[in-house]
């Protein structure tokens, strides 16, 4: 299909993003890297008066380490996450992540911005966002406002953003040395939109983590923190596989709420939640 009709504006400053955001009101969209707009303009599934192109915006295009924490610019792209030195060492659940992102092509062009402000449940970087306990950075007019990602992120395609603010960055304090990350997930084929996936992370050395976060894409109408989940897997590390998955099951049962769609069932979903959450538990047990 084709568009429907829209003025464009390629921003030059945040400053008239701004302007722009409040004189054109919620029917104003932001262009990043595209690669979910442009598909929701081409199905008119969105049909906004204008889109605000900020792809030239290079202030918002970096991956730095400051007081602490590692701050990513919105515009930075996912194939800058997946090649970035600094975020292998220091973030090294998003660096696990990137190769799973859809495929190269879109990796070239695709930005965290746009992943997280879309907050589509099957992706991947918002989970990632959760697990890590990450500060997504919002700004205006007015100045900055920073939300924790589990606050972030209020159902499908619907975040904390306010009228007139943009994200302009996300915080992540990196975990000590003590922590140990996991990220898998089910798809159909390599690429193709997840059915299930879990960014994983636990403290502590052994079979027995002292802490353990899952945070499940894909089973919801947003990232999910399984803490149900999180409680029994920390007890049953060491237990057998078959008790230990039977355990992980009727917690996730509690944590989740899975759809069915034409890729899986709920019914399928909840079993590979399962099944990925004991393999997380073995692989951060070693």
């Amino acid at each position: 299909m084709k568009f429907a009709p829209f003025d464009y504006v390629c921003t030059r400053s945040l400053a008239e993003v701004y302007d722009l955001i409040e004189a054109r009101g919620p029917d104003a969209r932001i262009l990043a890297g595209g690669q979910s707009l442009l598909t929701t303009l081409a199905l008119r599934l969105s049909e906004p008066s204008v889109l605000l192109d900020i792809g030239g915006l290079q202030e918002l295009r970096f991956i730095e380490e400051r007081n602490g924490a590692i701050h990513v610019g919105a515009l930075t792209r996912h194939c800058e996450l997946e090649t970035s030195p600094l975020i292998a060492a220091r973030l090294p659940l998003i660096a696990q992540a990137m190769p799973h992102v859809a495929h190269a092509a879109i990796r070239n062009r695709g930005t965290i911005g746009g992943s997280l402000s879309l907050a589509d449940p099957a992706a991947e970087l918002p989970a990632c966002m959760l697990a890590l306990d990450a500060a997504i950075v919002l700004a205006s007019r007015d100045g900055e406002r920073r939300v924790r990602a589990e606050a972030f992120f209020k159902g499908l395609y619907h975040t904390d953003v306010r009228p007139g603010e943009l994200l302009v960055r996300v915080e992540i304090t990196p975990l000590e040395k003590e922590w140990r990350f996991h990220f898998a997930e089910f798809s159909r084929r390599r690429g193709d939109y997840a059915m299930v996936g879990l960014a994983a992370a636990a403290r502590g050395p052994g079979p027995l983590p002292e802490e353990l976060r899952l945070a499940f894409l894909g089973c919801g109408d947003r990232p999910v923190r399984a803490r149900e989940a999180e409680r029994v897997a920390s007890g049953s590390a060491s237990a057998p596989r078959a008790e230990r998955y039977s355990a992980l099951r009727r917690a996730l049962e509690k944590d989740l709420e899975p759809q069915s769609d034409p890729n899986a069932s709920s019914e399928t979903r909840m079993h590979l939640a399962a099944v990925l959450a004991d393999r997380a538990i073995e692989a951060l047990s070693g």
